[in-house]
């Protein structure tokens, strides 16, 4: 099969970059590459390689995919960016067993982070691991300990970190600008409607199924979960809370001095998608396609909302928090940067633009970066595991409340819900096809 090589054009550096960007260290040895391997190449892991190549740090050694046709483009772009011809393998175990890698990038489906994570950490290899941390709060802590215990650099790609307007947003936020915050709203709402069931079909002859299911159970082959669209399928993730709500749960987290919260409620459902569909003929997703989680902390309350219908409609933004406090609103956002509305209504509103790395509108050149710089200064990354397990706490536990259908109460000091055997038993999850849970073994 004839494969359209593309090529990569490296952007030229963004101009104007506000003053509260997080300064990177200048790296102490310019010359170094490091032994990369890239786990998941499809195309957001090719996003995060492509800039690691761009920023002339890394030597792209091999590359693991299930899908063939998926690897050989990935291993195809690589050999035309840089002249080398990656080795590739269909299982991330062999790959570590006969390759020195020093850097492992993780970008498969959710639910194989901590097993590619864990096994790259105890091989010896600095980890840029996608968000969220795990599929369920046991695997992100697993994720954790594996890091600490081997002293090895984690870097979750929770970009919003570390992206400019963010930065200088969350001074403005700390600095009292809004005042005293009572009540913090993340969302996103998309557009949407019905959803009907999709005809199952064998697995693509260059797809190895089983591996791809891995540790979750096995259902049968369906074009709406691969490529692209595993998300909303819960075995394989948590839904749009599971995915966007990371980056915005984090940014309450980011704000707070307070670690965790101590009390979820979450509802939602699918009103609009319909039923969840799973037989032998054909499926739906069955994430929500609406859902509500309020957060209660001791000084503020946190709700997350998302939608998969209706649109922005009358609101002014589709993405992002809004901080209420006592001078006013301010909405951190995407592409549309922040703004301060104050609570004065003859004061005007303060607006910074967002300064992103197009086309993506992410800031994934800063977080790999800063990711280098903590491997070779032995500091923490801006998005440490730590962090990552953080905010993938958030997101997981308001799927836990939907799942359960009430409230739980949190101790996040010993990461168990409280009084409550069988929403405890919920934060971890049967692991299927022959694979072992962490610290199971």
């Amino acid at each position: 099969m004839n494969i359209r090589r593309r090529h990569f054009i490296q952007s030229a550096a963004v101009a104007g970059t506000l003053a509260a960007t997080p300064a990177v260290h200048a790296r102490k040895n310019k010359a170094k590459r490091y032994r990369t391997a890239l786990i998941g190449s499809g195309w957001w892991g090719m996003n995060i390689l492509k800039e690691a190549l761009a920023a002339e740090n890394v030597k792209v050694v091999a590359l693991c995919d299930v899908d063939r046709d998926k690897l050989e483009l990935a291993a195809e772009e690589v050999e035309d960016l840089t002249g080398d011809t990656p080795n590739t393998y269909g299982d991330f175990r062999e790959l570590l067993d006969k390759e020195e890698v020093e850097i492992a990038i993780v970008a498969t489906p959710d639910h194989w982070h901590a097993l590619n994570t864990i096994a790259a950490i105890e091989a010896g290899a600095h980890i840029f691991v996608e968000k969220p941390t795990g599929h369920t709060i046991a695997e992100s802590r697993a994720m954790l300990e594996a890091a600490r215990a081997n002293d090895r650099v984690v870097q979750v790609g929770m970009h919003r970190r570390i992206g400019p307007h963010y930065v200088s947003g969350m001074k403005f936020l700390k600095d009292g600008g809004a005042g005293d915050i009572g009540m913090v709203k993340a969302f996103v709402h998309n557009r949407g409607g019905a959803e009907l069931p999709t005809p199952n079909s064998p697995p693509p002859e260059q797809l190895d199924w089983k591996m791809y299911c891995g540790p979750a159970p096995m259902r049968p082959f369906n074009r709406k979960i691969h490529p692209g669209g595993f998300r909303h399928f819960l075995d394989f993730a948590n839904g749009t809370l599971g995915d966007w709500g990371v980056h915005w749960l984090d940014q309450i987290l980011w704000w707070t001095d307070e670690k965790y919260p101590k009390q979820i409620h979450s509802v939602g459902g699918r009103p609009v998608k319909g039923p969840v569909v799973l037989n032998d003929r054909h499926q739906t997703t069955d994430a929500p396609d609406h859902q509500v989680a309020t957060y209660q902390f001791e000084s503020f309350t946190a709700y997350w909302e998302h939608r998969r219908f209706a649109g922005m409609g009358p609101e002014k933004s589709s993405v992002g928090c809004h901080f209420y406090g006592t001078k006013g609103t301010f909405h951190m956002g995407w592409r549309d940067g922040w703004t301060f509305y104050p609570a004065d209504e003859k004061k005007s509103p303060i607006h910074q633009k967002a300064v992103h790395k197009e086309p993506d509108g992410h800031s994934i050149d800063l977080l790999w970066a800063d990711f280098v710089d903590a491997i070779e200064t032995g500091q923490r990354p801006t998005c440490d595991v730590q962090i990552g397990h953080d905010a993938t706490n958030m997101s997981l536990l308001g799927m836990l409340s939907l799942k359960l259908g009430r409230s739980i109460q949190w101790d996040g000091a010993q990461e168990r819900v409280v009084s409550d055997d069988e929403a405890n038993r919920l934060l971890s999850r049967p692991y299927e096809n022959g694979w072992s849970y962490p610290g199971t073994a």
